[in-house]
């Protein structure tokens, strides 16, 4: 079946996965709202697809303060935006055990990004679409590293982990309603992109070869967005999310409805 909704939101979309996805949202008929930091490449975008399929808002979403007047400007202008995808991630390497090369200021802007942003942004624009008649959703990027870490970069899968944890409970809190929320979570393996780029990484060399090549993840991913799945792992991510990580989500519904019991009956 073809993707639902008609007009997207698209959170980190000015390079990698979230620019890619962008433009396959587009190209097969999805308005898209692209959003991120760097200007120059969300004009290209536009540039690219066309005003009548894209538009672009700048924007940082580490500056949690202002997300609560974004979500309501973008809101205003779009009223007919039916999902939100967040997708923004950096990746920095630390090394815990040498405390004086860790960059506590950077650690902290990789939670910001990558987790705290998440937050704020969902619960800025959840209002909105809970109100909305048709179902709507909100769309997030973790990644494989949410399930199983990678010692170089410990700050990030930890971010990821707190993040996929969250997602599992906000869908759950969001069954029944208000509005028709749908939750929905792409794990990522490595994928080919600047995320690890020696810029940001310098002790990776030729970073942007590591990993599934981007257009094989996005023809993937979309694929499952069209099927309308509400986990879609990718790559090397589907070993761990297809074996023990599915035994892990039933003893995490197995304790949701045992609590929601034991609540019910202490609440008589």
């Amino acid at each position: 079946m073809p993707f639902q909704y008609k007009k997207v939101l698209v959170i980190g979309a000015t390079s990698g996965i979230g620019e890619a996805l962008a433009s396959k949202l587009a190209e097969n008929g999805t308005k898209v709202i692209v959003t991120g930091r760097r200007k120059e490449n969300l004009d290209k975008f536009v540039e690219k697809h066309g005003k009548d399929m894209a538009e672009a808002i700048q924007f940082d979403i580490t500056q949690l303060d202002k997300v609560p007047g974004f979500a309501k400007s973008v809101m205003e202008s779009h009223p007919d935006v039916d999902s939100v995808f967040l997708n923004s991630g950096i990746q920095r390497g630390f090394d815990f055990s040498k405390p004086d090369t860790v960059d506590l200021d950077e650690l902290t802007t990789e939670l910001n990004t990558n987790y705290l942003s998440y937050i704020h942004l969902t619960m800025a624009f959840l209002p909105y679409l809970q109100k909305q008649k048709n179902e709507t959703s909100l769309i997030y990027t973790t990644s494989g590293l949410a399930l199983v870490p990678m010692l170089r970069c410990a700050n990030y899968c930890a971010t990821k982990a707190a993040l996929h944890h969250w997602i599992l409970c906000l869908r759950e809190q969001l069954k029944g309603g208000p509005g028709n929320v749908k939750v929905i979570e792409i794990f990522p393996p490595a994928v080919q992109t600047e995320l690890h780029d020696e810029k940001h990484q310098p002790d990776i060399k030729n970073g942007g070869a590591i990993g599934m090549p981007l257009k094989d993840f996005t023809e993937e991913t979309y694929a499952g967005l069209e099927a309308g799945k509400d986990q879609i792992a990718v790559g090397m991510s589907a070993g761990s999310f297809n074996s023990w990580e599915q035994d892990r989500q039933k003893a995490f519904h197995h304790m949701t409805e045992a609590l929601n019991k034991m609540m019910s009956q202490h609440s008589k």
